[in-house]
C-alpha cells in the first residue's frame, strides 16, 4: 500500500500539472467547472474507491503533515511582502471573523427557527444531547482537529456520538470544499453583478526572472527553506507552534532577505499545495454514513448560513467576493485546503489564506467554549 500511495500521488500531480498547462478547448471548458487543482483531490479518491484501497493510514499522511505542509507554509508565506499585506487591509479579516461568529452562534438562531417547524429538532439536538457532538463541529470548522478534540472533552460528548459526527463532518467538509472551488471560480462574475470594483495589486511577476545569478539565487532560496523546515522538525513538536513560527520566519525571509526569489517560492508553493491536496484525497471516503436526518439538515443549513453571513458582510464592505470562499475555507477547511482553493483564483493570495487559517486554528477552541456556555445557559 505504501508504494501504491506514492505512485498514485505522483500520477495525480502529473495529471494536474498537465491539465493546468493544457491549451485544448475541451479541457478549458471542463476547467471552468472543475479547477485543475480539484482533480488532485478527486483522482486519488476515484482510484481508492474503484480498487477498494484503504490508504488512510499510509506514511504519506505523516510526511505531508511533518514535511510537505511546513515547507509549503514557509514558501508561500515568504512570497508575501508587507506592502502587499497592507494593501489587503482589515476587510478580509472582518469577513473571516463574521464567518467564525456565524459558526459559533448560528445554531441558536436556527434552533429557534426550526423549533417552529417541528419539535423533532429540539428533541434530537437538545434532549438526545446531539448538541454535545455538534459543539465539536464548531471546533472542527474553525480550529481544526485539535480544537475538535478539546471541545469533545469540554462538552462531554460520548465516543459513539463523536464517531458519528466525525463521519458527517468529513462528508460535509469534502462537499463544501468542492463547492468553494466552484464559488471562487465565479467570483469575478459575482463582483460584476454586484458592481464591486475591488482589485488586487499584482506584486509578484508571473514568470521567474532569468539572469546570470538566477541559479545561485534559486539554489539559495530552496536550500534555505529546506534547512529551516528540517530544523523545525526537530525543534518544534507542536504542529500549531510549527505553523505559527514558520509563517513568521517566512514573512521575515520574504521581506528582509535581499536576494529572496519571491517568484520561485510562490510557484514551488503552488506545486506543494497540489501535493498536499493529492495526499488528502487518499483519505476521501463517503461510505459508512449514518446520522439522524434532522441533524444532517440542521448542519447543512448551518454551514450555508455561515457562507451567507460572510457574503453579506463582503457585500456591505464592497469587498472582492473571492474573499468569501477563501475565508470560508480558512474556517472550515483550514491550513490545507484554504490556500488550495485560493490558488484556483490567484496564487498571490495564498499567503493571506494561510494567515486566515492560522487565525482560525488559534481561535477555534474559544469560539467552541462560547457555544458550549450558551447551550448550557439557554437549554
Amino acid at each position: 500500500m505504501e508504494l501504491i500511495s506514492y505512485a498514485l500521488v505522483i500520477f495525480t500531480i502529473v495529471c494536474v500539472v498537465l491539465l493546468e498547462r493544457s491549451g485544448r478547448s475541451v479541457v478549458k471548458k471542463i476547467l471552468q467547472w472543475i479547477p485543475a487543482i480539484l482533480f488532485a483531490y478527486i483522482i486519488p479518491a476515484v482510484f481508492t474507491h474503484s480498487f477498494s484501497w484503504d490508504l488512510s493510514s499510509v506514511s504519506l499522511h505523516n510526511v505531508s503533515k511533518n514535511v510537505v505542509m511546513p515547507l509549503a507554509i514557509l514558501m508561500v508565506m515568504s512570497a508575501l511582502s508587507f506592502r502587499q499585506l497592507k494593501a489587503i487591509g482589515l476587510r478580509p479579516i472582518l469577513v473571516f471573523l463574521s464567518g467564525s461568529a456565524a459558526v459559533a452562534l448560528m445554531p441558536f438562531l436556527l434552533l429557534a427557527i426550526f423549533g417552529f417547524i417541528s419539535a423533532e429538532y429540539q428533541t434530537d439536538i437538545i434532549d438526545h444531547e446531539y448538541w454535545t457532538a455538534m459543539v465539536t463541529l464548531v471546533g472542527s470548522w474553525i480550529g481544526g482537529s485539535t480544537s475538535q478534540l478539546i471541545l469533545k472533552e469540554l462538552s462531554g460528548c460520548n465516543e459513539q456520538m463523536f464517531l458519528v459526527i466525525l463521519v458527517m463532518d468529513n462528508v460535509l467538509v469534502n462537499i463544501w470544499t468542492i463547492l468553494m472551488f466552484q464559488k471562487i471560480e465565479r467570483s469575478d462574475s459575482i463582483n460584476k453583478f454586484l458592481k464591486i470594483e475591488d482589485e488586487f495589486i499584482d506584486f509578484i511577476p508571473d514568470e521567474i526572472p532569468k539572469g546570470p545569478s538566477s541559479f545561485s539565487r534559486n539554489l539559495y532560496t530552496i536550500v534555505t527553506c529546506i534547512g529551516i523546515v528540517w530544523l523545525s522538525y526537530y525543534l518544534l513538536a507542536s504542529f500549531l507552534l510549527k505553523v505559527v513560527v514558520l509563517s513568521i520566519v517566512g514573512l521575515a525571509l520574504g521581506n528582509f532577505i535581499k536576494n529572496w526569489n519571491h517568484s520561485l517560492v510562490i510557484k514551488v508553493g503552488g506545486y506543494l499545495i497540489i501535493t498536499i491536496m493529492a495526499i488528502l484525497g487518499l483519505k476521501l471516503n463517503f461510505e459508512n454514513f449514518s446520522m439522524p436526518v434532522t441533524v444532517v439538515i440542521f448542519s447543512i443549513v448551518w454551514l450555508i448560513s455561515h457562507y451567507v453571513v460572510m457574503m453579506s458582510m463582503a457585500w456591505i464592505m464592497k469587498l472582492n467576493m473571492a474573499w468569501v470562499p477563501i475565508a470560508s475555507m480558512a474556517n472550515v477547511g483550514g491550513i490545507s485546503t484554504a490556500p488550495a482553493v485560493t490558488k484556483a483564483y490567484n496564487e498571490e493570495w495564498m499567503p493571506h489564506a494561510i494567515l486566515l487559517a492560522i487565525l482560525s486554528m488559534v481561535t477555534g477552541t474559544y469560539w467552541g467554549m462560547l457555544t458550549i456556555y450558551l447551550f448550557q445557559t439557554l437549554y
